[in-house]
């Protein structure tokens, strides 16, 4: 540590920004680049195997149709009776071959996804009309008859060339057809439109390939692949061994990622595949980008930073060289020195702090008198409050015992009544002045408003009647001290004061699934809506105002202080019928 302390502050900065810095974001840059690289790889695959799928489910649309001509053509009872028979001339053929237009029917149905349909029988009676051909010896001793004739029934999907459309090629369902009641066989061949799948590849951005289990390419989006092997294009001896799945490669001499996957083709001797090829750069072409770019701007900024830091570590240097040579004259005890730095950063502030303070060291002694004699000053008038407050305990005290005395005086001359009366007042004003900020159980709440009814009821005698209801579970419900007495005073003093007989005042509790529920009921003069509006506006004030129902907004404010704004008092009355207030409490 001491070595650390010892290096000078310029190059403690250099230093820092190195390792603070520098090395930071070359190890930052270098994780985030190969996370983005990473990343685009994997949407890539993510990307070019939803494609896949994609031209998948289309490619298997069109395949599908010439699969289910097939299927109808086992059981063409007319075309088994045309290709088994023995003809003795040819109109009779002729004849036979105008009156079958199923092939022809097909084609016209299903002209987008087939071109042809051609059908092999070893008849020698019958007639070429490139629909029915007649097998020769050079048919015989095809690859694609043997095959399909050996294929049991089973599908076979073919590249093969159409000897009736100029020997171009198609990808073909081959199928061996059998007729069981003439114990002979004939091969079907269906010639799937070329333009079908073209349009499906064209619709890919990347190069994509149909190709079949001799790794010819059926279609694609390339023209320039069209018609040639898979092994012109690709070098990867996965891939033309017939494996499926995500290969890495070369095509034309740049990496790639190579997509395969087979198209599920049901009872077929053989597949055919999608094959899809995505460059490396165009997968993490962009990520690339990123890092050079990425690599030139941290260069550059650091380029920068460090001219910079330089720079200001040259400034912060001089400055504090500067600044410790007036330290040290002040610490000599010269406190005439001037301690001017320029600036209004740390070392100018405390260049101004520290001339601030030896300013103020010249004038210490009478600011130690001034605090001294001030602190005096503080601790006698501490007394006079201490004072006031014992005199100002000693007055309760004396009215207690002054109400105690009449009290006493009054039960010894049998007037009980105002005994008890002078009892409850003594009760209710020293609850009122030992009432504190903590809570009170509703029990001792209610004995106060109890007290103070008890009270107005000596007043106006059988001008009030009052009621009051606990529900049992509410007795021990801590509440706010004195937060239903404001409310029962209230409806006692503005209801019925001016009631002439048969007031009443009524205090209920509930307890209820939101809480404790307090009701206080009168039917007194009641209140005006316009000065029900202004009695709820006044509830919500923040300032003292002299006004009416001071009470109420105290009560509601301390209500709403205590659980808060989903709580208060709500007002509900009718001029001439009464006035009930009531709140909640959360439990």
């Amino acid at each position: 540590m001491k070595k650390i302390n010892d290096i000078k502050l310029r190059n403690k900065l250099l230093i820092s920004f190195i390792f603070v810095v520098f090395i930071p974001v070359f190890i930052v840059g270098g994780f985030l680049t190969n996370e983005l690289r990473q990343f685009a790889l994997k949407d890539a695959k993510k990307q070019a195997s939803a494609n896949m799928e994609r031209v998948k489910e289309r490619t298997l649309e069109v395949m599908n149709v010439p699969l289910y001509i097939s299927n109808n053509i086992l059981f063409d009872q007319r075309l088994k009776q045309i290709v088994n028979t023995k003809y003795e001339s040819i109109y009779e053929v002729v004849s036979s071959y105008r009156e079958y237009n199923t092939f022809q029917s097909y084609r016209n149905l299903y002209n987008k996804e087939i071109v042809n349909i051609r059908f092999y029988m070893e008849n020698s009676t019958l007639l070429n009309d490139w629909e029915i051909i007649p097998v020769d010896q050079q048919i015989k001793n095809s690859f694609w008859y043997t095959t399909t004739r050996e294929g049991k029934g089973l599908t076979s999907w073919l590249y093969l060339e159409d000897e009736t459309n100029n020997d171009h090629k198609y990808l073909s369902l081959v199928r061996r057809v059998d007729f069981l009641e003439y114990d002979t066989s004939g091969v079907l061949v269906i010639n799937v439109n070329t333009k079908a799948f073209n349009l499906i590849l064209s619709q890919e951005a990347q190069p994509t390939m149909l190709v079949d289990d001799q790794n010819n390419i059926i279609s694609t989006n390339q023209p320039g692949y069209l018609g040639k092997k898979l092994n012109t294009i690709i070098n990867s001896k996965k891939i033309l061994a017939g494996q499926t799945g995500i290969f890495q490669g070369n095509s034309e001499g740049q990496p790639t990622h190579i997509f395969v996957e087979a198209i599920p083709l049901a009872n077929s001797l053989n597949k055919v595949r999608i094959v899809s090829i995505i460059t490396d750069e165009d997968i993490v072409g962009n990520a690339n980008r990123f890092r050079r770019m990425g690599v030139i701007v941290a260069a550059v900024s650091v380029c920068v930073s460090l001219l910079l830091i330089y720079y200001i570590s040259k400034l912060l240097s001089n400055r504090l060289i500067k600044l410790s040579e007036q330290i040290n004259l002040v610490g000599k005890g010269n406190f005439n020195t001037r301690i001017l730095i320029d600036g209004e950063d740390e070392i100018g502030q405390l260049s101004k702090q520290l001339e601030l303070m030896v300013n103020n060291t010249r004038k210490l002694l009478n600011e130690v008198y001034e605090s001294n004699r001030q602190k005096t000053l503080l601790e006698r008038k501490q007394n006079e409050i201490k004072f006031k407050m014992m005199a100002s305990q000693i007055n309760p005290h004396f009215l207690f015992n002054a109400l105690e005395s009449i009290r006493m005086k009054a039960h010894i001359s049998g007037e009980r009544e105002i005994a008890q009366v002078v009892k409850l007042l003594g009760k209710l004003m020293r609850n009122s002045i030992e009432v504190g900020t903590g809570k009170v159980k509703l029990n001792s709440e209610m004995e106060v408003v109890h007290s103070y009814l008890e009270i107005q009821k000596f007043r106006h005698g059988d001008r009030l009647n009052y009621e009051i209801t606990i529900d049992p579970l509410s007795k021990n419900i801590p509440i706010p001290p004195l937060i239903i007495q404001p409310l029962v005073e209230n409806a006692v003093i503005h209801g019925l004061e001016n009631k002439e007989s048969g007031g009443e005042v009524s205090v209920h509790t509930k307890m209820k699934e939101e809480g404790l529920h307090v009701v206080v009921t009168d039917n007194g003069i009641g209140i005006s809506e316009e000065k029900q509006e202004a009695i709820c506006k006044l509830l919500n004030e923040q300032e003292e105002k002299e006004g009416i129902r001071i009470g109420l907004r105290n009560v509601h404010q301390r209500l709403q202080l205590t659980y808060g704004n989903i709580t208060g008092l709500a007002i509900d009355s009718k001029e001439g019928i009464g006035t009930k207030i009531s709140f909640i409490i959360p439990i």
